[in-house]
């Protein structure tokens, strides 16, 4: 991946909280949205009451309240989240040339975050039935809108075949290993998962193992 991408490996991770379904830290309200992670990717949306949230967090449910007017703003605040681990770049990318190396190159970048807040990622696969139903509400976001800028962009003849292929093929693998495969890897340090990930997705994008590069 290094070859198609040029050095973006260091992304920045979202401000907020630990995002990794770890011990929370930090403010009432981070507090209750890493609580909320765990307890949604464990045992899902509908399976999970307010007074869960609160009990796992020794407060109230008024002081849950206090910041989040019902358990679909959690689950709105978490999914905000994911937007902040991609959008620098995804706004990079959509500001230049679609290529080989530029989806490369935002793919490279996006791999770290990912792959440190992959609970996150979990999250959102496991409760896709919900987060839905949040869009419906909301109508359409800005990841709605890049996903179909994405799709426009794969259909795209200027692009050699080859090339939207790997594109499409190595965004999958991504998401797959990182997220559909579940808790498969989930004793593998962050860092560690990134890399092999890189490695893989390299080998898509260039056709090269990272023995011969």
């Amino acid at each position: 991946m290094r070859q198609a991408g040029a050095g973006l490996a260091a992304a920045s991770t979202p401000a907020r909280g630990r995002g990794d379904g770890g011990q929370a830290s930090g403010s009432t309200r981070e507090k209750i949205l890493d609580v909320a992670l765990d307890l949604f990717t464990d045992q899902g949306f509908d399976g999970t009451s307010m007074r869960e949230i609160a009990g796992r967090l020794g407060i109230t449910k008024p002081s849950i309240y206090y910041h989040f007017a019902s358990k679909e703003d959690i689950l709105l605040a978490l999914h905000t989240r994911t937007h902040e681990l991609s959008k620098a770049a995804l706004s990079r990318l959509a500001s230049q040339p679609l290529t080989l190396h530029t989806w490369g190159s935002a793919l490279d970048e996006l791999l770290d975050p990912m792959a440190a807040h992959r609970k996150l990622f979990l999250m959102h696969d496991r409760n896709q039935a919900a987060v839905e139903k949040l869009h419906r509400k909301d109508h359409e976001d800005e990841h709605d809108d890049f996903q179909q800028r994405l799709q426009q962009a794969l259909a795209d003849p200027s692009l050699s075949l080859r090339d939207r292929v790997r594109m499409a093929c190595s965004l999958g693998a991504v998401f797959g290993c990182l997220f559909t495969a579940g808790d498969a890897f989930g004793d593998v340090p962050g860092a560690e998962l990134g890399s092999l990930v890189r490695d893989a997705v390299r080998d898509l994008m260039t056709g090269r193992s990272a023995a011969q590069a």
